[in-house]
């Protein structure tokens, strides 16, 4: 049930920065605002863990800033995977990714901080 919340959650941040960006396209369908949401996820499970150990050298040397270029590639490569979703070039792309974290963190915090209370008010 979590996962799917975080997918709802993210799903929102993705329009939102689709509203904010003029360099991201995605088709003014739900259904494919939902699917980027999706593969961005599945990216961030499998494949960015990978990423991120094998550039540990210069995630280090640049002082965690190289893990922006990996949040920006994740965003490139569902652009590839997913048909209605266009990123055009890095800066929309790294701009798009922390658009969506940050939209994210928010929603999430508000999300959790509610059923934090409803279970308060059921016990």
């Amino acid at each position: 049930m979590r996962f799917i919340i975080k997918i709802i959650i993210t799903a929102l941040a993705v329009f939102v920065a689709d509203f904010l960006l003029d360099g991201v396209h995605i088709n003014d369908d739900a259904k494919t605002v939902i699917i980027v949401a999706f593969v961005l996820a599945l990216l961030n499970i499998f494949i960015k863990p990978i990423l991120i150990i094998l550039t540990i050298p210069v995630s280090i040397a640049t002082l965690g800033l190289f893990l922006l270029v990996i949040n920006a590639l994740m965003v490139k490569w569902a652009a590839m995977l997913v048909p209605g979703f266009t990123v055009e070039g890095w800066w929309a792309a790294l701009l798009f990714s922390l658009i969506v974290s940050i939209v994210s963190s928010i929603l999430e915090g508000l999300a959790w901080r509610e059923s934090g209370r409803r279970r308060r008010e059921l016990e």
